[in-house]
């Protein structure tokens, strides 16, 4: 039956506002340790403290590539991720090139995740056998439902291993429609982080019901005290 335990493990504790301080950073670890989060997301910046920090837990450490906008060179988005996985990071959140995307240049959008992705791939086979997670953030709030199917094909094909939704900075946050309709598009392989706005335990069942297997928010601590019998009915369909 989903639990509490397992919700926890469905979130990534994520702190990515230009302000955190070094003692908010760790306090932040410190909350991921105590409720077994998948994952804490912040800055490039404070990669190396949450690899201190949580190195001998289970939970992972993630950062963003070319956050918010996308709109890097290649090159530089390789040299982010690079630079992240050798700072202790083993999930990226990478932004797809959003005016690439709007220019109808899918060679460009294609070429760029896929140097990225295949990056992370890499450091597997060098980093102790590292298992790199990649997730292509799409920002729902900026993309058609024709651009967001076209995205989704493309990180297919480029093998990375989630679909999210939103920075947390575009015009609007993840809605069930979304989840729904990036599920349609993947199928029930690949993995859909739902972020964006995501603020109470209502919300965030909703996504998972709807096809999300990973919750990006900043109050997963109180999404998961607020979990209770009557939330895990909801779930018996989706985790029976």
């Amino acid at each position: 039956m989903f639990s509490k335990t397992a919700l926890a493990k469905m979130i990534d504790h994520s702190l990515l506002r230009p302000d955190a301080s070094e003692h908010e950073i760790t306090h932040f670890c410190e909350e991921a340790k105590e409720h077994h989060f998948a994952c804490v997301l912040l800055l490039p910046w404070w990669v190396p403290l949450g690899h201190k920090l949580l190195g001998d837990s289970d939970v992972k450490v993630g950062t963003v590539v070319a956050f918010p906008f996308g709109a890097l060179p290649t090159a530089c988005k390789v040299f982010e991720a690079r630079h992240a996985v050798a700072s202790g990071a083993i999930e990226l959140d990478i932004v797809c090139n959003i005016g690439a995307v709007k220019s109808g240049d899918w060679g460009a959008v294609q070429c760029d995740l896929e140097e990225v992705v295949t990056l992370a791939q890499m450091a597997g086979f060098t980093e102790d056998g590292l298992d790199v997670q990649t997730k292509i953030i799409i920002e729902v709030g900026l993309t058609t439902r024709e651009e967001q199917e076209r995205l989704c094909r493309i990180a297919q094909e480029v093998r990375a291993d989630f679909i999210k939704t939103c920075t947390g900075l575009g015009p609007r946050g993840v809605t069930v429609a979304d989840i729904r309709h990036i599920r349609q598009c993947v199928g029930r392989e690949m993995g859909i982080k739902a972020a964006g706005g995501i603020r109470t335990v209502e919300q965030a069942m909703a996504l998972i019901n709807a096809g999300a297997n990973r919750i990006g928010t900043s109050t997963g601590i109180a999404i998961v005290a607020a979990y209770d019998e009557t939330h895990r009915a909801l779930t018996e369909e989706v985790f029976p």
